[in-house]
């Protein structure tokens, strides 16, 4: 089986990675081709400067993750159900101790004095303080700094060489050719949450719900949880709250108000007003009040609110709430906190990307990084995301793979997939060198949605005048179901013959290169209504629309899944995408076949019978996907 978690092109980001040899000792590790956009060569970097180079060594087991993931997630397997340990985990993906030993031997034999090399607690980088000259010279590069409009400034390099003997045991080395540099933190509220990291929304169409009837026959204008139930079936009441856990993701300083969730609640979930969701700081993580504003507020508010009343009163609403008010938090910051081990995986985390603490700001958080600190969630939602092009494919790739780890561990990881169609934030599509620009016409895929190891949400709606009854249609009013096919990530072979069948048939006749179309992974895996939702946002019913409400809608329903298989005395359901895309799971979704989701110029991409890039596989049917899931081990 071919792993998932491998780059199937190179374009997204002009990266050559391990081609031309330089010499017969030396190879081409990596190599950049374009400097991106509103970045300009500014000097050379002096050579005294310090460089904290990091080497981040292999993982000799990573490319078997996907197969141990189908062993306990396939629901043909004998071994459906039996999750790893973290332990077992963090045993299974160590680097090699000759992995370790050959770099650090490199580095002793070319004059790096042995205290100045350190070897992370848990094996998985080698970092050396070093000089600018010193780095240039084992790496056979040139350093320099870079500048942005902005004014920010950035050191890199064009490319790097690694002695032949070394490559194979190195998977990438920090700084070097990215640019991974967040620009600026929370330039606006609408970004608020830390680093470079975008919230897909919620948008709103501005307008305030002030008639709230309740009756179902409004759903196709003011969709409620009373809506959300008779759409797909959700007729089930928890039974197992004390063992089972539902979390959402937030990132400081977006954070929920209270006030919001009781307003909430008093009309539609009375049996939580007062009632707190239990919130877990991870890195000095604040619910801060402070600022009120739909764009510091409407995310959790949306998030909770729904989650909580499918959920009821009787399952607990848990917020990982993660970064201070001064640094803010990324994925992997949180991702640290669920497990001790990706704190220096494959190099641990990336100061251009990632927090650092303790933070040294005035104000910032003090403590240590947390590392393996909270015990994770059975089913955790994100509605955060980047483009993929924004990230590295380095970088993504070994987010992705802890994103596997944790499907091992039996953890479910929901993610919506943006609302812009086939274009990617900020209005950006790929130029023809991989670059991003608003004039760009290739399509722009969204992560962590075309990681292989979440299910990926895309976005549906109610049809005009329709009813719940009706089939819905995907979503076109005020957003676009974000769906695609990633330019990183090959396509797992869970969902090889669903996608080929639609790009046998389905697949619409655009230029070459427009999208992937060398069998990468695709997205959305499945889809729920994201249109017309009634919210309450510092307090007033707002319209509010998005893939951050299609997510925690799906999140709570495979909650209330495992709900049922623990009172049976059974395991939560974990890594999902292999029983979704099987033939037992043929019916337990509402096909899609009316839509598109345009963008870059282009009408994207049409739903059709069976699984399509806009709405996935479909919507739930929760009755029977809740039967199909008892069925099982």
């Amino acid at each position: 089986m071919r792993s998932s978690l491998v780059a199937v092109v190179s374009l997204a980001l002009g990266l050559a990675v391990r081609a031309s040899p330089v010499g017969s000792d030396w190879t081409l590790h990596e190599k950049r081709s374009f400097i991106p956009e509103g970045w300009s060569l500014a000097r050379k970097l002096d050579s005294t400067a310090p460089i904290p180079l990091r080497f981040a060594l292999t993982q000799p087991n990573i490319q078997e993750i996907e197969k141990h993931l189908y062993d306990v997630s396939h629901p043909e397997s004998p071994n459906y159900g039996n999750h790893w340990t973290a332990d077992q985990v963090a045993d299974r993906f160590a680097p090699s101790p000759e992995s370790i030993k050959v770099v650090f031997d490199w580095l002793l034999n070319s004059g790096v004095g042995p205290e100045r090399v350190k070897l992370s607690p848990y094996k998985g980088w080698v970092e050396v303080a070093s000089t600018a000259k010193e780095a240039a010279g084992l790496l056979r590069t040139d350093y320099n700094v870079y500048a942005h409009d902005s004014g920010k400034e950035h050191i890199a390099c064009e490319s790097y060489h690694l002695p032949a003997h070394v490559a194979p045991h190195v998977d990438f080395v920090t700084p070097t050719i990215h640019f991974d540099v967040p620009l600026s933190k929370r330039a606006s509220p609408d970004t608020a949450s830390g680093d470079s990291i975008n919230a897909f929304g919620p948008k709103t169409s501005g307008e305030i719900v002030s008639d709230i009837s309740g009756d179902l026959k409004d759903c196709h204008t003011t969709m409620t949880p009373d809506c959300v139930r008779a759409l797909y079936g959700i007729k089930y009441t928890p039974v197992s709250g004390g063992k089972n856990s539902f979390a959402v993701v937030q990132y400081t300083p977006a954070g929920f108000l209270q006030s919001d969730l009781d307003m909430f609640a008093k009309k539609f979930n009375p049996g939580v007003v007062g009632k707190p969701p239990k919130v877990v700081s991870i890195d000095g993580g604040v619910v801060q009040t402070t600022n009120k504003s739909f764009g510091y507020d409407a995310e959790a508010d949306v998030d909770i609110q729904y989650s909580s009343a499918i959920l009821t009163s009787k399952q607990q609403v848990t917020v990982y709430q993660v970064g201070d008010l001064v640094e803010g938090g990324s994925f992997n910051n949180f991702l640290d906190a669920l497990d001790k081990s990706y704190c220096t995986f494959e190099g641990g985390d990336d100061p251009n990307y990632d927090s650092v603490f303790p933070d040294t700001a005035t104000g910032g958080y003090k403590g240590k990084q947390q590392c393996g600190t909270v015990k994770p969630a059975n089913v955790i939602s994100s509605s955060y995301g980047y483009n993929e092009a924004d990230l590295s494919a380095k970088y993504a790739t070994r987010q992705c793979a802890e994103y596997g780890k944790l499907g091992l561990m039996g953890v479910t990881v929901v993610s919506g997939t943006g609302d812009s169609g086939v274009t990617g934030n900020r209005g950006m599509c790929l130029n023809a060198d991989g670059s991003q620009s608003t004039t760009g016409k290739r399509f722009n895929p969204t992560f962590p949605g075309t990681c292989p190891f979440v299910t990926a949400v895309g976005a549906t709606q109610i049809k005009a005048g329709g009813s719940v009854t009706d089939p819905e249609i995907a979503c076109k009013d005020h957003i676009q179901s974000g769906g695609g096919f990633s330019n990183y990530f090959a396509q797992p072979s869970y969902q090889k013959s669903a996608v080929s069948g639609y790009l046998k048939y389905h697949a619409p006749k655009y230029p070459a290169g427009t999208f992937n179309t060398s069998g990468s992974r695709a997205y959305p895996d499945i889809a729920a209504n994201g249109a017309h939702y009634t919210v309450a946002v510092v307090g007033k019913f707002s319209d509010v629309y998005g893939t951050s409400v299609s997510a925690p809608v799906v999140a709570s329903m495979l909650a209330l899944v495992n709900d049922a298989r623990i009172a049976k005395g059974k395991k939560p359901i974990g890594f999902i995408n292999p029983s979704l895309y099987s033939s037992k799971f043929a019916s337990s979704f509402h096909d899609i076949t009316s839509g598109n989701n345009p963008g870059c110029g282009t009408d994207g991409f049409s739903t059709a019978k069976g699984w399509d890039p806009v709405t996935g596989l479909g919507t739930p049917n929760f009755p029977k996907l809740l039967s199909d899931y008892l069925s099982l081990a």
